[in-house]
C-alpha cells in the first residue's frame, strides 16, 4: 500500500517497529522514520495500519505523537479496529483539532499489490470526498456511514469470510473422505450456489498447495470475528452461528502456532478428524 502511494506521486514517510519492513519500504521510495513521532511530524494525512484498537490508541494518545500533529492533520485508521473505540478516539482527537476517518480494507496481499482492495470508509461525507483521491490509490472506495462504520462493516465481512472458510473446509474434507477429488468439488462449487471467496481463492491458492500463506493471520481474523459478534450482541441481534464459528476458530488459535495464517484453519480441521478417528 505504501508502494502504491509512492507510485501515485505522494511523499510517504513511514515507520514500522520492524527494521526489515522499513528497509523494504525504503527500497521502493518511502522515506524512513526512525521513530513514530518522526513519521507524524508535518504530515497532512496520517495513515495507520495496525493490528488492533489497543495499539492504535497507544500510538494516537502518546503525548509525543500528539505534540507532532498539525492542526489540520487528518488521521486515517486503516486498521481493523473496534467501532465504538474508533468513535471515542475520533472525539478525543478533535481536542487536538484533528479530524479522523476509519478506512479498513479487504482484498488481501494481492489486492493491496494490484490496487484492487475494497476500502470501507467511516466519516463525514465531506472528509471522505477530500481524501478520495488518496484512498482510490488502494482500490474501490465505499462510504459506509459515519465514523466507526468502516470498522463495523469490515468486522462483519470477516465474520462472513471466516464462517465461509470453516464450512467450506468441513465440506471438502468430508468429500475427500468419501473419495471425491477436491479440485472437482471446487469446480462444482464455483459453478453452483456454494461458491464463495473460500472456494474461488483460498482453497485453490493457499490450502490445496499447502502453502498457507495468504498474508492474513488467523488470530487477526478471530479478533475481527469477535468484534462482529459483539456488535450483534450489543444490538440484540441473534448470532448463534457466528458465536459457534468464533468458538471453533478460538480452538484453532489455541492449538496452532502464534503466527499461523488464517487459511490454516483447514489444516487444523484435518488434524481434528485424524485425532477423532484415533
Amino acid at each position: 500500500m505504501a508502494r502504491r502511494l509512492v507510485e501515485a506521486g505522494h511523499r510517504v514517510i513511514g515507520f514500522d517497529v520492524s527494521p526489515e519492513a522499513r528497509a523494504r519500504a525504503v527500497a521502493f521510495g518511502v522515506t524512513e522514520a526512525k521513530r513514530v513521532e518522526d513519521a507524524v511530524s508535518g504530515a497532512d494525512v496520517l495513515i495507520l495500519m495496525l493490528p488492533d484498537s489497543n495499539i492504535v490508541e497507544s500510538v494516537m494518545k502518546d503525548p509525543e505523537v500528539l505534540s507532532q500533529l498539525g492542526n489540520e492533520t487528518i488521521v486515517v485508521d486503516m486498521s481493523s479496529s473496534e467501532p465504538l473505540r474508533t468513535r471515542a478516539l475520533a472525539n478525543f482527537l478533535k481536542s487536538s483539532s484533528c479530524e479522523m476517518i476509519d478506512a479498513p480494507v479487504s482484498g488481501g496481499v494481492t489486492g493491496a499489490t494490484n490496487g484492487k482492495l475494497t476500502v470501507m470508509v467511516g466519516g463525514s461525507a465531506e472528509l471522505v470526498d477530500d481524501l478520495r483521491p488518496i484512498l482510490e490509490v488502494f482500490g474501490k472506495v465505499v462510504h459506509a456511514g459515519p465514523i466507526g462504520s468502516g470498522h463495523a462493516v469490515k468486522a462483519l465481512n470477516n465474520l462472513l469470510s471466516a464462517t465461509h472458510l470453516l464450512i467450506t473446509s468441513e465440506a471438502i474434507l468430508a468429500g475427500q473422505k468419501f473419495g471425491l477429488d477436491p479440485e472437482v468439488m471446487l469446480s462444482v462449487f464455483n459453478g453452483s450456489s456454494g461458491r464463495s471467496g473460500s472456494t474461488e481463492n483460498k482453497w485453490p491458492n493457499f490450502i490445496l498447495p499447502e502453502t498457507f500463506n495468504s498474508g492474513f493471520a488467523l488470530r487477526l481474523m478471530l479478533k475481527d470475528m469477535k468484534i462482529a459478534v459483539q456488535l450483534a450482541v450489543e444490538g440484540g441481534v441473534p448470532c448463534e452461528l457466528g458465536s459457534e464459528a468464533v468458538a471453533l476458530w478460538a480452538e484453532a488459535a489455541a492449538e496452532l502456532p502464534p503466527g499461523a495464517d488464517h487459511t490454516e484453519i483447514a489444516r487444523w480441521l484435518r488434524s481434528q478428524g485424524v485425532r477423532d478417528a484415533s
